[in-house]
């Protein structure tokens, strides 16, 4: 059974960082592309970074460009999103996902 466990997430003032973790479990993690969504309330889920299954290539989402970083320890089937000089506007519920499974999500707020 598939399952992915997101972490990290919190409270954090503007210019902070968070670093988000998602746990993997019930499939051959280091086979697949992993990818971090997020929504803010009333908006769309939007991709926000993805990472091929070596950890070798990534791609974000032009808002998150040069602030967040995702990587990846398949040893340890877990993907991470390091997110650095956060905004208001990053406030949202991030999940993880990977084969048409989403993790339960986790609240980052961003807030003075």
């Amino acid at each position: 059974q598939v399952q992915l466990v997101e972490s990290g997430g919190g409270l954090v003032q503007p210019g902070g960082s968070l670093r988000l973790s998602c746990q993997a479990s019930g499939f051959a993690f280091s086979l697949y592309t992993m990818k971090w969504y997020r929504q803010a309330p009333g908006k769309e889920r939007e991709l926000v970074a993805t990472i091929t299954s070596s950890g070798g290539r990534t791609n974000y989402a032009d808002s998150v460009k040069g602030r967040f970083t995702t990587s990846r320890d398949n040893a340890k089937n877990t993907v991470y999103l390091q997110m650095n000089s956060l905004k208001p506007e990053d406030t949202a519920v991030y999940y993880c996902y990977c084969l048409s499974y989403w993790g339960q999500g986790t609240q980052v707020t961003v807030s003075s």
